[in-house]
């Protein structure tokens, strides 16, 4: 099954969503759609998390450059975290919370949304771009 399949079937699926979180994981999911030379993969975990991974075509050394989970412990009010390798993005506002060793054994920068909040979701895009951009170049 295609990637674009999983997530097309993932989202017919998503009925409830109290916390307006399907639309900005649809966001998310185009912008990094559109990014050249990005690929996406999509790990289906339910009752634990709908994870989408964006990688670059020339990342060598690391899976992925952004994780987008939809957190799915209760599947009738889910909500994202998005996270990036702590050396890949940077964080003007201190929005998001550092975890060591939190991506793929990586130390990571997590934003979490609750809500659907514009400017909390123009914030994160503008992490995805910084993170594409190192993406590309870094390895």
């Amino acid at each position: 099954m295609s990637v674009d399949t999983e997530i097309k079937d993932f989202l017919d699926s998503w009925q409830q969503d109290p916390l307006q979180a399907k639309p900005v994981f649809v966001s998310f999911e185009e912008y990094l759609a559109k990014q050249p030379g990005v690929n996406l993969d999509f790990k289906a975990r339910p009752g634990i998390s709908y994870s989408l991974r964006a990688k670059n075509a020339a990342q060598k050394n690391r899976e992925l450059f952004v994780l987008v989970d939809v957190v799915d412990d209760d599947p009738g009010n889910r909500w994202l975290s998005v996270c990036f390798y702590a050396d890949m993005v940077t964080d003007p506002e201190e929005n998001g919370d550092f975890v060591p060793g939190g991506l793929l054994g990586e130390d990571a920068i997590c934003f979490n949304l609750d809500e659907d909040d514009p400017q909390t979701r123009d914030y994160i895009t503008k992490r995805i771009h910084e993170a594409a951009k190192n993406a590309a170049e870094q390895e």
